[in-house]
């Protein structure tokens, strides 16, 4: 039996995916595209999403429309905000794109962002039409959907200062370097290298390992890990860098 929908409820989601050789926090977003017999209507991209079903939670929802897009799930996950101004599918090409789907008028949406890296997805033959774009190159978006990617990586920066979070971004074992990469391109700043490197070995959680890189033409770095058991024993709400 087919699953039935709330027509006026929707999720939508906010892909980041940190990209490890360009240092790039990226959005994926899918191409919105509608034609006439004599023009092109919609032309642009949007947030993947969809309506919520009568018989799951919006948790449910959320990682149903990410695993449908990327095929993947147990990835982190937010609920951020919900949006439902009057106001908020009224752009005229909006319009003429719900004339073309099972919409209300009157949708409100529960927004969510989750965290992945952007080469566990493979977008070939991706049936949305799916891209990667960085957080700071956006296309043309349609709805009020580059509002809730703004929310979201506002909540995103506030985040990764208070919780270890980044961490689902970066391979299991990395360098202090790729740590701090990582941390500029989310937060969109320089960061002091050396004090940066004091504060984060500190932590005990970080630890140390007995190896270095390899397949590197430089001096290969120190390897480190996270340690989410430590962390959670010794957990507080001090911030994981100071700015």
């Amino acid at each position: 039996m087919k699953p039935e929908k709330i027509l006026n409820l929707s999720v939508d989601c906010v892909v980041f995916g940190y990209d490890t050789n360009a240092k790039s926090l990226n959005v994926l977003l899918i191409k919105r595209f509608l034609e006439s017999e004599t023009e092109i209507l919609v032309d642009d991209y949007v947030l993947t999403g969809y309506h919520v079903y009568k018989d799951e939670t919006l948790d449910d929802s959320a990682t149903r429309v990410l695993k449908e897009l990327t095929g993947l799930t147990n990835q982190y996950k937010k609920q951020f905000k919900a949006f439902g101004n009057p106001d908020r599918l009224m752009n005229p090409k909006d319009l003429i794109w719900i004339e073309n789907e099972e919409f209300n008028l009157r949708t409100i949406t529960i927004a969510y962002y989750f965290l992945l890296k952007t080469e566990d997805v493979d977008l070939k033959d991706n049936k949305f039409d799916a891209k990667w774009f960085p957080i700071n190159a956006l296309p043309e978006i349609g709805f009020d959907h580059e509002k809730i990617i703004v929310e979201a990586y506002e909540d995103l920066k506030v985040k990764c200062l208070s919780e270890p979070i980044i961490f689902k971004l970066l391979p299991d074992k990395f360098t202090i370097n790729e740590v701090q990469d990582l941390y500029q391109s989310i937060l969109g700043i320089e960061i002091d290298n050396r004090n940066f490197r004091r504060k984060l070995i500190n932590k005990k959680y970080i630890i140390a390992l007995d190896e270095k890189q390899v397949g590197v033409s430089k001096k290969p770095a120190q390897l480190y890990m996270f340690s989410m058991d430590i962390y959670k024993k010794m957990f507080s709400k001090n911030y994981l860098i100071s700015m």
